[in-house]
């Protein structure tokens, strides 16, 4: 009778992959991740290790969303202040300063909440452009598009 193999963090083997988010769905793009820095894509998957992969992704701003999500997609955030609830649309933040901002956010509300997700989420390096400055682990190449044919749909 086999027992099932629970790896402890010091067994971990953790990869590099390159991600090019370039015509991509967002919502696609950020289950992959999700799933790839959870790590369940592996053989040795243990829900309370961080046994996943780090994942860089270049030209987060050149991500896309289907149907009118653009416009009524609404991130909220809060001032600080009394009444200072406001709010953009993902068409906003990708033109704004911070276009790397919405892919991590959709990555981040699809991991499970907690010290875990924290502690993954430091294993997601997210880039504007085609540049970065993670030659020296040489990352594989990951393309989300050729895994399915509504990856890149828009």
């Amino acid at each position: 009778m086999k027992t099932t193999i629970s790896i402890k963090p010091a067994d971990v083997k953790k990869d590099w992959v390159l991600i090019d988010a370039e015509g991509l769905i967002l919502g696609r793009l950020a289950a992959i991740v999700a799933s790839r820095l959870r790590g369940k894509h592996k053989a040795t998957f243990t829900p309370h290790v961080d046994c996943g992969d780090n994942i860089i992704i270049i030209n987060a701003d050149k991500v896309k969303v289907t149907g009118k999500k653009a416009e009524d997609s609404v991130f909220y955030y809060h001032t600080g202040f009394a009444g200072g609830i406001k709010g953009r649309s993902i068409k906003e933040r990708l033109a704004g300063k911070n276009p790397e901002s919405v892919v991590e956010k959709a990555v981040e509300r699809m991991i499970t909440r907690g010290p875990l997700q924290r502690q993954q989420m430091k294993n997601l390096y997210v880039y504007v452009g085609p540049e970065h400055p993670h030659a020296a682990q040489q990352p594989k190449t990951l393309d989300v598009g050729a895994l399915n044919s509504k990856n890149k749909r828009a």
